[in-house]
């Protein structure tokens, strides 16, 4: 009896234990479910506090944004006017390499400049499948997009995300055969637009409708016009009998083909009227096609090579394009004539690309003439006078085969105690190289 006693006291004992540890267990339990509840909060707290804090960064900073905008446009926009143009002599006996930004490791294709949240930045692209993202007063790299199958041809940030939303989205084009976005704060792939049949080269945004339209060209000989808004392809020209690598879009021009019978043949009122792409092409032809109308107007030939790039000239030389191809040559091409102008000699290899730099000659203090820049793979950059095909003006060597050249207007930089000056813009000179470096000179 005493046996089974203790027995039954036992079995109570652990009965207890058994509910005392199961108690304590849901106590545990619910004590946990309380401290996510919190943890959850916390979070969500956290988040409405950095969303609110973004949001006055954003507005604290549109201000300075378009402040700084509209001084870069100042220098950019007209090559003619004296108030927004440099003296070519004044780079030329000042300029020097700056600085040297590493991180691709082949050829960069090209480069596009912008700024935002206070900050100026470069994106570049490269034969290495990667678009990197610059921070050039910092003097570092602060983006790398891989998602790319192949060479990375074009890059350039996009006006429209920006104007709309506030987005700083870079869009690049590739030889695997896509168009993609990048967001460079989430460092994610935004979009892509992937029904190019072959490589595509050259992408520009449309400088009407706040950039809503891209315009891309490729190796299946065509030229899309996209809805960067939509997603759509909107429409295609045929007419190149090679492969498009470099296009470029006109300023506003007068529009003189408002007949009935081009409007029969209208892409559709998309705000294109009285402006022109100019292309490129692996058939050795430059072309113009009126962006309204969807219709070739003119074929430039006398490129003995691929021409590699174009450009339309600034206010009164937006009826000149400038270009450059694989046959060592810069040539100049006058819309209204059909015929070539110019062609200036002096590269000793192929010319991968040409610029209308913001810099003027000057006679005192009247302007006399217009400056065009060209970079080539016999690693010189050279600046050449647009009324004379003699000798270049000016010669950079870049250390390596020259693939880009693009011309940026940088603030200097300035410590917290230091009073801004009032004109604190420079502009720079930027090239890509075959090594995968990228050089600032100023």
């Amino acid at each position: 009896d005493e046996i089974k006693q203790l027995k039954s006291e036992k079995e109570l004992n652990e009965k207890k234990q058994s509910e005392e540890i199961s108690k304590i267990n849901n106590n545990n339990l619910i004590l946990k479910q309380q401290l996510d509840n919190l943890l959850t909060q916390i979070e969500q707290l956290k988040k409405d506090i950095k969303s609110k804090n973004e949001m006055n960064q954003i507005n604290s900073n549109d201000n300075e944004d378009k402040k700084e905008d509209n001084s870069n446009n100042q220098v950019l926009q007209s090559k003619s006017d004296s108030s927004s143009t440099v003296d070519f002599d004044l780079f030329r006996s000042s300029s020097r390499l700056l600085n040297t930004f590493y991180g691709h490791v082949n050829i960069v294709y090209s480069i596009d400049y912008s700024t935002f949240d206070g900050g100026q930045y470069i994106c570049s692209s490269s034969w290495d499948n990667t678009v990197c993202v610059w921070d050039i007063d910092n003097k570092k790299q602060i983006q790398s997009f891989n998602g790319h199958l192949d060479r990375v041809y074009r890059v350039k940030f996009s006006p429209y995300h920006y104007q709309n939303s506030h987005r700083n989205i870079i869009c690049s084009s590739s030889h695997d055969n896509t168009i993609r976005f990048w967001n460079v704060k989430n460092n994610e792939q935004l979009q892509i637009f992937n029904e190019h049949n072959d490589w595509v080269g050259g992408v520009e945004f449309s400088p009407f409708n706040g950039g809503r339209y891209l315009f891309s060209g490729s190796g299946d000989k065509t030229i899309r016009i996209w809805d960067v808004e939509t997603y759509k392809s909107l429409h295609v020209f045929n007419g190149h009998e090679g492969g498009v690598w470099c296009m470029n879009i006109s300023p506003l021009q007068s529009n003189n083909n408002n007949n009935d019978d081009n409007k029969s043949n209208s892409i559709g009122v998309i705000g294109g009227n009285g402006y022109t792409i100019c292309s490129g092409s692996f058939d050795k032809t430059i072309r113009i096609w009126d962006i309204e109308t969807a219709k070739q107007s003119i074929t430039f030939k006398g490129h003995q090579g691929v021409v590699r790039s174009v450009k339309y000239g600034p206010n009164e030389l937006r009826n000149i394009i400038l270009s450059g191809a694989e046959e060592n040559t810069i040539r100049l091409w006058d819309i209204r004539s059909g015929e070539q102008t110019q062609v200036f000699n002096g590269h000793t290899h192929w010319v991968w690309d040409v610029e209308y730099p913001p810099f003027v000659i000057k006679n005192g203090n009247e302007t006399v003439g217009n400056v065009i820049c060209s970079g080539s793979i016999d690693s010189t950059i050279r600046f050449w006078d647009i009324r004379s095909n003699k000798k270049e003006l000016h010669l950079i060597k870049g250390g390596d085969r020259v693939f880009s050249v693009g011309f940026v207007p940088l603030k200097k930089k300035i410590n917290n105690n230091e009073q801004r000056p009032a004109n604190d813009v420079a502009v720079h000179l930027c090239g890509g190289l075959g090594n995968g470096l990228l050089h600032i000179w100023g």
